[in-house]
């Protein structure tokens, strides 16, 4: 679906990508010893981690969906095409 030249997907990458380097700008710019700034970049990184491997599995399961999906739409597509074939090739003889 587009809309004003804009995919879905891609506005929700850009939203995703922007809380990702507010949050390690806050992070970074926070007052805090080297010990604890570590400590959170690791956990920062971490939870980054996890939800990247969520969000590629979810992604996975939406193109595995969509694939089927257009694998049901091309073979209808087949049949009616020959369908179609063998009602014209019976009309021209």
């Amino acid at each position: 679906m587009r809309e004003e030249g804009h995919s879905t997907g891609s506005l929700f990458l850009a939203f995703i990508l922007g809380g990702i380097i507010g949050a390690g700008i806050a992070l970074l710019t926070a007052p805090r010893s080297g010990e604890e700034t570590r400590k959170k970049i690791k956990e920062f990184s971490d939870e980054l981690f996890e939800k990247a491997r969520q969000t590629l599995e979810s992604g996975k399961e939406f193109v595995t969906d969509k694939k089927s999906a257009i694998k049901s739409a091309l073979e209808a597509a087949k049949e009616a095409y020959e369908k179609e074939l063998e009602r014209l090739s019976k009309e021209h003889k």
